[in-house]
């Protein structure tokens, strides 16, 4: 079996067994997305106990526990986990059964063939990406207004958030060997033409979302998941936004 869900934030509420009771037929052969925004890897330094709690009790869970990376993960931390080959396709292995599932990889996944894509440009940034010590005066007394749209390098924003041209280009070859056809595409960000859609142009394109345009116009897939936007949604026939429910695909 496999589920996927949307944006977590570090809050994994949603997997408990009240309001997932699905999982008790489920074993680790079975499997959970989340769609980016996954948030257990945050804090600065190292695991926090709040987070090894988390990542534990996701651990001590009958699933698997998969997912992209959105663009508010601590990818400085994020990239220090082991890197390993799974099914297919690369990964940072978080805990036994707790893995990131890297840009641009196809995996082979309970008979499935699914393409992942993550990161995402924030839109909540109005105000600018601050440096903690040129800026430490200025942050202290944003944080008192709740006007201010602010994020601090390094802290609770990371370039990485958007992709590089490698990531890029290895999804185009990893797509280029299975002949451009997948069962399904994950990612956390969607399309030009989807976010021009869902957001009647309140939404900016950017060079991921043209990117994700070209994966959207070459690739045959049956269903495309995404978060990011923090709703629950059928865009067509094809293309679903996640956020709080969780669906099973396979």
């Amino acid at each position: 079996m496999i589920y996927i869900t949307g944006d977590c934030h570090g809050k994994f509420h949603k997997f408990t067994t009240e309001a997932f009771p699905e999982q008790k037929e489920m074993t680790k052969r079975d499997y959970i997305i989340v769609c980016g925004d996954f948030g257990g890897v945050w804090e600065p330094l190292e695991e926090s106990s709040y987070e090894k709690y988390w990542l534990n009790w996701l651990e001590d869970k009958p699933f698997t526990v998969l997912f992209v990376d959105g663009n508010h993960e601590n990818f400085d931390r994020l990239y220090r986990y082991p890197l390993v080959t799974w099914n297919g396709g690369c990964v940072h292995q978080i805990r036994s059964s707790v893995f990131h599932l890297m840009r641009g990889q196809v995996f082979s996944i309970d008979g499935c063939r699914i393409f992942t894509f993550g990161g995402a440009g924030s839109h909540d940034i109005r105000d600018g990406i601050l440096d903690p010590s040129a800026d430490a005066v200025k942050i202290r007394n944003w944080k008192r207004d709740p006007e201010k749209q602010f994020r601090i390098n390094r802290i609770s924003w990371w370039k990485q958030e958007m992709p590089s041209e490698q990531e890029m280009q290895e999804g185009i070859r990893n797509l280029e060997k299975w002949n451009w056809k997948v069962d399904y595409i994950v990612t956390h960000d969607c399309s030009d033409s989807t976010k021009e859609f869902l957001g009647d142009g309140a939404y900016a394109c950017d060079e991921l979302s043209s990117y994700l345009e070209e994966i959207r116009c070459r690739v045959q897939y049956k269903k495309w998941f995404f978060g990011h936007l923090h709703d629950d949604r059928a865009v067509n026939d094809k293309e679903i936004l996640l956020y709080d429910q969780i669906v099973r695909i396979w």
